[in-house]
């Protein structure tokens, strides 16, 4: 990487907490996330529980005015949004003189279902004369990158990456690269994922979920034996990212500096993550290449592990391809044992727990850890936070679909 890319400001919404603060005590506390779903009816569903956040008010952080017609997940998204700016010390909305050095990059994959299932239920029932207009906007899946831009008068661009699993990570990928080639000085970047009825139930019938097999146990345990599924976790997270010269001019608080990103497509994947982990073990190298760092320097990796059978006996074994005999030694936790699998979102929210590892200078556990299974033998971080000050983070994003994200970030200097 050329031009040094910081992180300023850090916005997240999640199962176990609304803004930084709450949220890393929530992982420092090995608190769950898990709770019985309210948004919509689960009487026909064998499982019951998910991430949801159960106490969002949006109207406290954005106020009342201009919410009425937006959905669920770009509510999440001008939340984060929000956070992150107030976090970062840039007051909103931009002025003309600022404005066109901003940019939003947004990781969104299912998004808009919710929206477009809604709208298209009305028309067919109704008629199409029937619908309201003023929702049709969220039936598209730039829409809440949109409403970023439009809310907070920020008019350089506006993208929305949508590559699965790996979203977040690769919508701040392009964000560093507006950094780097362009004139743009600040980038609003990262991902949202709302607890959806249609994708709940959807994975739901397709066996994915935690329990919904008949004789499996809802359980969220990445690595442990007992795993048979995710749990659905929704969430936002925003950094504020800065080339550097910038962010020291007008004196910001530095969380952290991006060294590195890397990111190798497996064709062998077709819904099922690639047992001999190739995509996974060549997006770890091409991260640590692009950073120009050892294996030897990374302190702690934020995985990737949902627990489901496949991701994380993969990610397991990519570690141990790139890592070889010290594999077991670095610290490597999966943060989604808490807050659920938000898909989308799951790299960004990776990205906010590493934050507070730095912050906060602790290590988040893998919570429900308790039946080793011998394909699954590093070190996760089982139960409870480890007290650590760590230097270089490793952030893996892996998909079923054969996409597969790395994120290094490090301890500003």
């Amino acid at each position: 990487m050329d031009r040094r890319i910081v992180i300023t400001g850090l916005g997240v919404l999640a199962s176990t907490g609304i803004g930084k603060n709450d949220f890393w005590a929530g992982l420092k506390e090995g608190r769950s996330g898990m709770k019985p779903i309210t948004l919509f009816d689960m009487s026909t569903c064998r499982t019951k529980l998910g991430g949801e956040i159960s106490d969002f008010k949006p109207e406290e952080i954005l106020g009342v005015k201009g919410l009425r017609n937006l959905d669920r997940t770009t509510k999440l998204a001008l939340c984060a949004a929000g956070l992150a700016l107030d976090d970062a010390g840039i007051k909103y909305p931009l002025t003309e003189a600022e404005t066109d050095e901003f940019g939003v990059s947004l990781g969104s994959t299912m998004g808009s279902v919710w929206s477009i299932s809604e709208f298209d239920k009305e028309a067919l029932r109704n008629g199409p004369r029937s619908v309201n207009p003023a929702l049709f906007s969220n039936t598209v899946m730039n829409s809440p990158a949109s409403h970023m831009n439009i809310r907070f008068n920020i008019q350089g661009f506006s993208s929305t990456v949508s590559t699965g699993f790996c979203s977040s990570i690769d919508a701040i990928y392009y964000a560093i690269n507006q950094l780097e080639l362009y004139d743009y000085k600040v980038v609003l970047a990262g991902g949202v994922e709302e607890m959806c009825e249609q994708t709940y139930k959807g994975f739901h019938k397709i066996g994915h979920l935690a329990g919904s097999r008949a004789g499996k146990e809802e359980v969220n345990c990445p690595y442990d034996k007992r795993r048979n599924g995710i749990m659905f976790g929704e969430g936002a997270s925003i950094v504020i990212l800065e080339e550097l010269e910038h962010a020291k001019k007008r004196n910001a608080r530095i969380y952290a500096e991006i060294l590195g990103y890397g990111t190798s497509f497996d064709p062998k994947s077709r819904n099922i993550y690639s047992p001999k982990a190739e995509g996974a073990t060549e997006a770890i190298k091409n991260c640590l290449d692009d950073a120009k760092i050892d294996t030897g320097d990374i302190d702690y990796i934020s995985a990737s592990g949902n627990s489901t059978l496949d991701c994380d006996c993969m990610e397991t074994r990519a570690v141990k391809n790139v890592f070889g005999k010290r594999a077991n030694k670095v610290p490597m936790s999966s943060v989604k044992s808490m807050i659920g699998e938000s898909f989308s979102a799951s790299g960004a929210l990776g990205i906010a727990s590493s934050l507070g590892v730095f912050e906060k200078e602790f290590i988040p556990p893998t919570i429900n850890y308790h039946n080793p299974d011998k394909r699954c033998d590093l070190d996760y971080v089982p139960n409870k936070s480890q007290q650590n000050r760590v230097k270089n983070i490793l952030i893996n994003s892996f998909s079923p679909s054969g996409s597969n994200s790395t994120l290094m970030i490090g301890r500003y200097e």
